[in-house]
């Protein structure tokens, strides 16, 4: 029986299990579906399909989705527009 190699590894665990590329890429998919629909809504909207707790979310938005949603936040002044204005994630 032969050992799957790391790359045949990663998709086992990617399919089994949330990553944060697989993550933000469910998320966009919703937005782009969904027209109107925001970030913040979608990454909500996602949680209560999946039964997850919003509260573990936060290790899985990647880089560029927190980029998203901290530009919906400053839009919606829910963040002031300094460059110093951080997401809480």
């Amino acid at each position: 029986m032969s050992n799957p190699n790391n790359n045949e590894l990663d998709k086992i665990f990617e399919d089994k299990f949330y990553c944060s590329t697989r993550f933000s890429n469910e998320i966009e998919m919703m937005v782009v579906n969904n027209k109107g629909l925001k970030y913040i809504d979608a990454i909500v909207m996602f949680c209560e399909e999946n039964n997850l707790d919003v509260e573990s979310i936060p290790k899985l938005v990647s880089k560029p989705l927190k980029e998203k949603l901290k530009a919906e936040a400053i839009e919606f002044n829910m963040l002031k527009r300094t460059s110093h204005a951080k997401l809480p994630i």
